[in-house]
Parts: structure tokens; C-alpha cells; sequence
């Protein structure tokens, strides 16, 4: 189905022509990761607890321009870019809603992710005004959602540029970036340094690689190839969500070892799925009649 065709006498389909909604949907995902890791920065270094219980102004003076101090500027910075990926999902899901030419699956994803998107404002208000950890941990995974949710309609949108040679080429980048998350995690950064608030930003960056990674493997994969060159590739992203659930969770002791069960799991997982699919051809046929 053609995402470019035009639609007559409407303004959004004059702007969404200029721009592309392809390239919409891709900003908005960005700024939705963006405002995920600037919220792990702003926990890290317990910048909401610097306002002080206000929101949504902190202590920034007029229109909450003038952040008072290092701590209340990692807020500020993050409601701010926060903000914009609000506007840029309601934006992206009232034209995949107006313009008739987008996929369905496309428009569900994103109009849900919108349907969340006040859920998560109201989560982040409560952050800061009550910061217990079972709200910011709601608030964390709330995101995750919404960000995955806009990657699989992004990459439905992008599905028919996508071949073979992508995902292996996702899957390396995955066998890559899981050692970096190790490395960044309680199990290992607590060893060499305290566990930072530059080292939690750069893990989560990491997991949101992995879960781009394993999102991008499956869906092509499943387009691209057949038979058992798919089976370890429908396995990645539920390991992804483990290897992140534990991460998370590391700083405990006691949950270092399944992290780095999962960890291995999801490593074998990569490395399986880069031989099979290696071995096997790249079915264009299966992919275009499965093309939205």
C-alpha cells in the first residue's frame, strides 16, 4: 500500500506530502527514545525531586524558562523535549486516522500509543509529586511501551525498503550492543565505579538499541525468510524484554544471575539467528505479498 498518494483539498495531506509520513513517524519515534533516556538522566540524578513537588513548572521562573540549578534543568530539559514528542505523536496519530491510504496495523499502533501518551503525563506528574518506585516504575515501562509501539508501526511503514541484508545487519548490531549492556549494568558497573547516572543513561540507550534490534530482525525476518531461520529470530524480543526486566533489576544481588542468563540467552539467540538466516535465501516473494 503507497504512503504517498494524494489525498485532495486537505492542508494535512499538503504537510504530510512536504514532509512524509514515513519520515513523521521516524521523528517521532526519535524524540519518544530521546524523551525515555532524558527521563532515566533526570531520575538518575533525582532531578525531580529538585522542583520540589511542582508541576508542571519547577523553579524556572516566568513560563518556566529559567531552570534555578543543574538538577532542575535535567527536568526542565526533559518536560521540555517531553512536550514536543507529545505534540508529535498526537500529530502522527490524527494523520495515520485522517489519511486513507495508511495501513490499519499502522494507525492502531500509533492511535494507541496516543491513548497512552496522557496515561504516561499523568505517571510523570506523579513522579514528581509522590517519586515512590512502584510510580516510576509504571512511568518507565509505560514509555517502553509507547516506544515500542511506534518502532513496529515505523517499521511497518519502512517494511518494503527492508531486506534480508538488514536483518543480519540488525542482528549484529544487537550481538554488539549486548556486550556494551553487560558492561554499562549493576553487575559490572557497580564493580568498577558507582553506577552513574552517565552509565544508566548510556544502558538504557544501549536497550533501546536491543529492542530496536530484535523488533527489526523479527519483523523483516518473518517477511524475508521461512522454516527455522525464523524461530530464533521470534525469540529475541521477549528475551529483550527479560535481559531489560533484569538490568533493571540488577542492582539486587540476587537477580544478577538471571540477568546474565538472559544475557547469554539473547547473545545465542543473535548469533543462531545470523547463521540461519545466512544459510537461507531471501524470500521477495513472501515479502511483497505481505506488504502493507
Amino acid at each position: 500500500m503507497s504512503y504517498d498518494n494524494h489525498a485532495p483539498d486537505s492542508r494535512l495531506r499538503s504537510l504530510i506530502d512536504r514532509f512524509g509520513f514515513r519520515h513523521l513517524l521516524t521523528v517521532t519515534l526519535v524524540m519518544v527514545a530521546a524523551t525515555i533516556l532524558l527521563g532515566i538522566a533526570a531520575k538518575a540524578t533525582g532531578s525531580g525531586l529538585a522542583c520540589e513537588a511542582n508541576w508542571p513548572q519547577c523553579d524556572a521562573g516566568p513560563y518556566n524558562l529559567f531552570p534555578g540549578s543543574l538538577p532542575s534543568f535535567y527536568e526542565w530539559f526533559h518536560r521540555f523535549v517531553a512536550m514536543f514528542a507529545g505534540f508529535a505523536i498526537i500529530g502522527s496519530a490524527l494523520a495515520a486516522w485522517r489519511l486513507p491510504d495508511i495501513d490499519r496495523r499502522v494507525t492502531a499502533l500509533v492511535v494507541l500509543g496516543m491513548v497512552l501518551t496522557p496515561v504516561q503525563v499523568a505517571l510523570g506528574r506523579e513522579t514528581v509529586t509522590q517519586y515512590t518506585m512502584d510510580i516510576l516504575s509504571l512511568h518507565f515501562w509505560t514509555a517502553v511501551l509507547i516506544f515500542t509501539l511506534f518502532l513496529v508501526a515505523t517499521v511497518l511503514v519502512w517494511a518494503h525498503r527492508l531486506t534480508g541484508s538488514h536483518v543480519t545487519g540488525a542482528l549484529a548490531v544487537g550481538i554488539v550492543a549486548l556486550p556494551a549492556h553487560v558492561a554499562l549494568s549493576p553487575v559490572v558497573g557497580s564493580e568498577l565505579s558507582s553506577y552513574s547516572p552517565t552509565m544508566q543513561m548510556a544502558q538504557y540507550g544501549v536497550t533501546l538499541t536491543l529492542l530496536g534490534a530484535a523488533i527489526v530482525a523479527t519483523m523483516i525476518g518473518r517477511r524475508r525468510f521461512a522454516g527455522r531461520a525464523v524461530a530464533p529470530l521470534l525469540a529475541a524480543p521477549p528475551i529483550v524484554i527479560a535481559v531489560l526486566f533484569f538490568g533493571r533489576q540488577a542492582v539486587d544481588p540476587a537477580l544478577e544471575v538471571p540477568y546474565l542468563v538472559a544475557a547469554v540467552a539473547l547473545f545465542v539467540t543473535f548469533v543462531a539467528g545470523i547463521l540461519l538466516t545466512r544459510g537461507a535465501g531471501d524470500s521477495s516473494g513472501t515479502a511483497d505479498a505481505l506488504s502493507p
